[in-house]
């Protein structure tokens, strides 16, 4: 399979390996996702497919998502994604209303998770961008000041300036995790290490690029 699915954080944990050591993980709600819809080249200029994750109840959905989903007496899903395929020949193993689950993958597989990393709000530059801050005693009064942002000759501040900010709350994705564990019956996934955002966070879950 060449697309990915659809979850959400549950939190993060340990499991011990099979000699003994702790692992880190981070444990994802995985699917099932429905498959809600094929683009096509021919049709639509790109190749693509669907998916809807997570069903609701009617009136948490509106009217046009609503009206689509039962046109097509599918499940009535909270969250559509689009997964890009390289061409309409990858099509020809997908349908519509195609049930994809935690088993597209196995363990020791690695992965791509993409979400919404935490909100911090407005910081300074020594949490947002790692300064080390000006020194601590003899009469200092800039301990925590970014410093000078530029010279005089240009007499403006350069685009790219690191400076305080919003900071968080974008999209991340944290490449290659490893698979640990997989259980299917209860749609869970055991990934080594950290992913984005907090608990309850929506995440897209491919199979790496890069490995």
């Amino acid at each position: 399979m060449s697309i990915g699915l659809i979850g959400r954080k549950l939190g993060m944990s340990h499991i011990f390996d099979k000699t003994g050591s702790i692992v880190p993980v981070a444990v994802l709600e995985t699917g099932p996702c429905y498959i809600t819809a094929i683009k096509s080249m021919e049709k639509d200029g790109y190749s693509s497919v669907q998916l809807g994750y997570e069903e609701v109840a009617e009136k948490k959905l509106n009217k046009p998502r609503l009206n689509e989903l039962k046109k097509k007496n599918l499940p009535l899903c909270r969250i559509l994604k689009e997964f890009r395929v390289k061409g309409d020949g990858e099509l020809k193993e997908f349908g519509v209303g195609q049930k994809l689950t935690v088993e597209i993958f196995k363990e020791g597989d690695y992965v791509d998770v993409t979400g919404k990393s935490i909100g911090k709000g407005f910081q300074g530059v020594m949490k947002r961008h790692k300064f080390h801050g000006g020194p601590a005693t003899h009469g200092s009064m800039s301990h925590r000041a970014p410093g000078s942002i530029g010279g005089t000759d240009p007499a403006r501040v350069f685009k790219g300036r690191r400076m305080s900010g919003h900071m968080g709350n974008r999209k991340v994705t944290v490449q290659n995790l490893q698979i640990v564990k997989i259980i299917p019956e209860e749609n869970l996934v055991f990934l080594r290490g950290a992913v984005p955002g907090c608990a309850q966070n929506y995440l897209i879950i491919r199979k790496a690029l890069k490995k």
